[in-house]
């Protein structure tokens, strides 16, 4: 089975996606992911950088990216999904500083030159696209340098296993999601991949991407009782997120986000 590719889905539920991210999950989600990728450079280093986010959405990752004084390129194959992120875009009055592309994260290579960034991101899209190494070797392309960086975001299997066994306690789904490639996804219908670390490290050495860290992301949140409330209690629960966002614990996260740049050459040849 493949993943349904991008446009159909995303054209025609663009708004229940934004619906979704003003959810305290899908706030979490997104904050989360922008808080990990400011521990890595190369965003500690300097602005007037260049980003590009693949299947940008609605844009809040690029407008934060912006609000640094970073270039963004966003691409996104669903003109909906486009239109919403030149939106938030303007809200938030950095339409300067990013470029709305429609395009195919797979075509990456028929749309930008080699080396033309220092930050790319995937988040939420290798589960979609039909060939995940081909995405990242394009993307291994498009990063400017060795110390530019690819962060990816992608739903975790473990923490389907979890959810089955904690929110629902449904023990068959639970035993099923262990060694599960797809899952129904939910928002815009069809079948979704599921990655494992070890999954996602053949796309990554397929694009000679060398991983450099991985974070856990909404280890605990899902599991709080009803007493906690998620808005309420946002900012606290952010904090403990990124406390156990570590590899102890991003075993078992609902999603895993992955840092990795261009490997060294001595290395892949084993020198």
């Amino acid at each position: 089975m493949t993943a349904k590719p991008n446009g159909e889905r995303f054209q025609s539920d663009a708004h229940n996606y934004a619906a979704y991210l003003e959810t305290p999950e899908g706030r979490l989600r997104s904050d989360l992911a922008f808080a990990n990728l400011q521990d890595f450079p190369p965003l500690q280093a300097k602005p007037s950088l260049r980003a590009l986010d693949l299947g940008c959405g609605t844009g809040a990752t690029a407008v934060r990216l912006a609000r640094l004084g970073i270039h963004v390129t966003l691409l996104d194959p669903s003109r909906a999904m486009l239109d919403i992120a030149n939106h938030t875009a303007q809200q938030a009055g950095v339409t300067d500083q990013v470029v709305l592309q429609k395009g195919d994260a797979s075509r990456l290579t028929n749309l930008f030159p080699a080396a033309s960034f220092d930050v790319i991101l995937g988040h939420n899209i290798l589960e979609y696209v039909d060939d995940p190494d081909a995405v990242m070797c394009s993307a291994a392309r498009a990063l400017r340098d060795s110390s530019a960086i690819v962060s990816v975001l992608v739903r975790n299997r473990a923490g389907e296993v979890f959810k089955a066994a904690i929110q629902t306690g449904d023990l068959a789904a639970a035993e099923n999601n262990l060694t599960a490639e797809w899952w129904q996804e939910s928002l815009y219908g069809g079948k979704a991949r599921l990655f494992t670390s070890d999954s996602l490290q053949a796309p990554l050495k397929a694009a000679s991407l060398a991983m450099i860290a991985e974070r856990g992301v909404r280890v605990l949140a899902d599991y709080l009782p009803p007493q906690v409330s998620r808005s309420a209690e946002h900012e606290r629960i952010l904090e403990l997120e990124r406390k156990l966002g570590s590899p102890e614990f991003a075993a078992v996260a609902r999603y895993k986000q992955y840092f990795a740049h261009r490997a060294d050459p001595a290395t892949e040849d084993g020198a």
